[in-house]
């Protein structure tokens, strides 16, 4: 019988290491802010890289977006490993097409910020710019069948957090309403 410790882990050992995996994987915040920027720069002449990096940096303070993570690439990591049973081995190893399991993980971390966000994702899944492309491609021998999903979750979910704040800022809300409106939203 194994062992199982009963005591919760503290929210930022679960964010460090969600954090801590990502750039182990080669994944910087900067390359999802870059697709941050490049979706809402059109709506938003003003932004900056530093608006995106912000924003992807909350989005990361979500649980169920580090769960996603924490979940998906040890799921990567295994298959890199061919530690999983057959025929799930093969399956995401190879990033089956009609495997969606992947997109399931990924999507279901992104109902917590609307509409926005699952359009968003659904696009950038098949869009599949910046980083998103470099993971999704075979050419190393690292997979990230899980991740390239993931990296989509996260940027939509930034994308969609960045568009409710200009929003926000346009119907002048005070600051303290738009940190509490923040704040309710990473809740879970």
């Amino acid at each position: 019988m194994s062992y199982v410790n009963k005591d919760q882990l503290h929210c930022h050992v679960v964010e460090n290491a969600a954090r801590k995996l990502l750039k182990e994987r080669g994944v910087e915040i900067s390359d999802i802010a870059q697709i941050v920027y490049d979706m809402q720069v059109e709506f938003n002449g003003s932004l900056t890289l530093e608006d995106c990096i912000q924003s992807v940096d909350r989005v990361l303070e979500k649980r169920e977006i580090q769960h996603a993570v924490l979940v998906g690439v040890e799921l990567d990591k295994l298959a890199e490993q061919n530690q999983l049973s057959e025929p799930l081995q093969s399956i995401v190893a190879s990033d089956e097409g009609l495997f969606g399991v992947d997109e399931t993980v990924a999507l279901g971390s992104v109902f917590g910020y609307g509409s926005i966000a699952v359009t968003t994702f659904g696009y950038l899944d098949k869009a599949k710019s910046g980083i998103i492309k470099e993971l999704d491609t075979k050419e190393s021998e690292k997979i990230h069948t899980f991740l390239d999903d993931l990296i989509c979750s996260i940027a939509a979910n930034a994308s969609s957090r960045l568009a409710h704040r200009i929003r926000d800022r346009q119907e002048e809300l005070r600051e303290e309403e738009i940190e509490k409106r923040d704040s309710e939203e990473r809740i879970g």
